[in-house]
């Protein structure tokens, strides 16, 4: 169906109204829009005060939140963020990231679909935000839209909360669209394959194989797990996959978690501590990817390659390599625009 303005045989004071095309929303989890104090205090707030993410009671969690973490925080993060800032484009790798994803998907799906499609994205915190392009998205004339966090492994904290923004923005559409949002892909084929692609790319480029390989995904508390969330179990079949895929012995590679927040126990083992624990036992040689990141950020960036490699070579580790997320990789936006056909059934046929 084309787009239309106005229905046929309306009368001439109808209001012109666009439908007809199918939008796609990519979705990952946000940037501050600078590194400086008030920009990360506002991220961190809006970030840290979601209930997906930190579920403890209000009334204890928003005073240590706005009176203590918030006034230190800031400082700390900012200094992180300020070190893997992209000044030439004055933004954070994630953002320039996810637009080189969006552009390149774009492509794909203008060359297949033509004019029917519009491709955008989102974030989650921050800009540009999931309220401002489901707007946007509708005033174009989208009246079906596929969602599509681009968390390979769904979690409550990553996924659910990314759903839960999408529900809040078409709430406040007087014509609200159809959706459809894209479930977790940590088993799709193209996906493990593009993963496995890129390790197998890196080892090329190595002169001394690793002795093992650190697969390292974002961390949430153990209690998550035992409440349901299917994140722990996804993230090791991501690992076995990987493993069968490059036809690896269980010993030559390994699931860690890493970004371990506050004072409960989170799923372990912790990457921090096991990159340690495996230079101490010999492995003097690692490789770590983070196949849970769709694109490479403060937590791949700064944490990967600046406070765990501290880690393992100051247990005496020598030789640390991080390999990069899938990012705008060929491979990946095959596998992710393939993701994104599958959903588009019965729309655009």
């Amino acid at each position: 169906m084309m787009s239309m303005t106005q229905p046929a045989h309306a009368p001439a004071d109808h209001p012109k109204v666009k439908f007809g095309k199918v939008g796609v929303l990519l979705a990952n989890l946000g940037t501050p829009d600078d590194y400086t104090y008030w920009p990360m205090r506002r991220y961190l707030g809006e970030f840290l005060s979601d209930k997906r993410v930190v579920d403890y009671s209000p009334w204890i969690w928003q005073p240590l939140l706005q009176l203590i973490i918030l006034t230190k925080r800031p400082f700390s993060s900012g200094a992180a963020y300020k070190s893997i800032w992209n000044e030439d484009q004055g933004e954070s790798p994630l953002l320039t990231i996810t637009k080189d994803q969006t552009a390149k998907i774009t492509a794909r799906m203008k060359e297949k679909y033509g004019e029917r499609i519009e491709v955008d994205f989102c974030m989650r915190y921050g800009n540009p935000s999931t309220k401002s392009k489901v707007r946007q998205m509708v005033e174009r004339g989208c009246d079906r839209i596929v969602f599509f966090p681009l968390y390979p492994h769904y979690a409550g904290a990553t996924s659910a909360t990314a759903n839960d923004q999408l529900f809040r923005a078409l709430m406040e559409e007087k014509w609200q669209p159809s959706v459809r949002t894209v479930p977790a892909y940590f088993e799709n084929a193209g996906y493990i394959d593009a993963l496995a692609q890129s390790i197998e790319t890196a080892y090329a480029k190595i002169e001394d194989r690793p002795d093992i390989l650190v697969c390292s995904y974002h961390g949430v508390p153990k209690r998550y797990l035992m409440e349901g969330d299917p994140y722990h179990c996804q993230c090791q079949k991501t690992t076995r996959l990987l493993k069968e895929r490059l036809g690896w012995a269980d010993t030559e590679i390994t699931t860690t978690f890493q970004s371990r927040f506050g004072p409960e126990e989170w799923l372990k083992p912790y990457t921090v501590e096991e990159v340690a624990r495996l230079a101490e036992e010999g492995k003097k040689k690692i490789a770590v990817c983070a196949p849970a990141f769709s694109a490479d950020c403060i937590e791949t960036l700064e944490e990967i390659n600046e406070e765990i490699k501290e880690s393992f070579e100051e247990a005496g580790g020598e030789q640390f390599t991080y390999i990069p997320c899938l990012n705008d990789d060929d491979a990946h936006i095959s596998a992710l625009s393939l993701i994104i056909d599958d959903n588009l059934k019965g729309w655009l046929d």
